[in-house]
């Protein structure tokens, strides 16, 4: 028994000590963050069913533009309680115009996901641009770059979509992708600034680390550098600010849309959901509670799993 034991204690502390990398304990400390992990499912679950809305509305019957005007009553608004909910109508119909919510809440997490996801795209990968390139070259090239991101930070972005997307209204016949695709632009290219300062900051930190020196000593260009010694290093830091910026896109579109420049009519979108139940929530409160609710509950998750990211990159959190 004795020897067994000892040759047991020889073998463990015999075997190799295995390495983990950066990206498998970030994942091990988010896995124990059960409030990241459930807004993570949250915002999988949300995705899936955007992007299968025309299967899942199809399969219950139900359509984002068709009426149903046998639900309404006399005045126009639906019969029952809580809007007109039913077998059919899970969470009711519109006043007036007797559209299914739940397929117009499904297809306006398209147009909000899809808006916010494309637009942090593009201003993460600005960003990325920008600030490895301010950090890294610093001198004239860095007081330029960081003088056009406070430009950038002061610029009054949401006056300036509006006026824009005001513009693009009174053109006849402009197809709402048109404007969906403005939305994008407008979104990313004026909100890169944030990222592209956080980039520049950690690149400053990271070109005087040794594996820099070293690479350069050996003839690495500036490209393999930057994209390959550098930009593997930021990957954490990228990933934790877009968890974190696409809150702010989903509030940025249903602010454009809620006030009027947004995705237009009859496309479904959760800021027109809530600019239309405005109108009648005196009679109907239960229309505007629905898209309020799936906006609340959407950027919280999205904040949760931000700040459930961050720290699992951090190594001085205690969570």
């Amino acid at each position: 028994m004795m020897k067994s034991a000892a040759a047991t204690a020889q073998a463990v502390a015999d075997a190799p000590v295995k390495g983990r990398s950066l990206w498998a304990i970030a994942w091990g400390r988010l896995r124990r963050d059960k409030v990241a992990m459930a807004s993570l499912i949250f915002i999988i679950l949300l995705t899936l069913a955007a992007i299968f809305a025309p299967l899942i509305t199809k399969w219950m019957g139900v359509d984002p533009t068709s009426q149903d005007l046998n639900v309404l009553g006399d005045i126009g608004f639906p019969k029952g309680p809580w809007g007109g909910v039913s077998w059919k109508h899970i969470l009711g119909v519109e006043p007036q115009l007797g559209r299914d919510i739940f397929a117009r809440l499904l297809y306006g997490a398209r147009i909000s996901l899809g808006i916010s996801l494309s637009a942090t795209v593009i201003s993460v990968v600005l960003g990325v641009l920008f600030g490895i390139t301010a950090g890294f070259f610093g001198g004239w090239i860095d007081a330029v770059i960081s003088r056009f991101l406070d430009v950038m930070l002061a610029f009054p972005v949401l006056l300036f979509a509006i006026a824009v997307l005001v513009i693009i209204s009174n053109i006849p016949h402009a197809p709402n992708y048109f404007r969906i695709v403005l939305l994008i632009l407008i979104i990313g290219v004026f909100s890169f600034a944030y990222p592209a300062r956080i980039i520049r900051g950690q690149t400053i930190s990271l070109r005087e680390r040794e594996f820099v020196e070293a690479s350069t000593s050996l003839g690495a260009g500036t490209s393999r550098i930057l994209f390959s010694e550098l930009l593997p290093n930021l990957a954490a830091p990228i990933l934790v600010y877009a968890t974190l910026i696409i809150p702010v896109n989903i509030i940025f579109e249903a602010t454009l849309s809620f006030l009027g420049v947004g995705v237009q009519p009859p496309t479904p979108s959760w800021g027109g959901m809530l600019a239309d139940a405005s109108t009648v929530f005196q009679a109907d409160p239960f229309y505007l509670v629905v898209p309020a609710v799936a906006l609340f509950v959407t950027v919280l998750a999205f904040n949760l799993l931000g700040d459930g990211v961050r720290d699992a990159f951090d190594p001085k959190s205690t969570r």
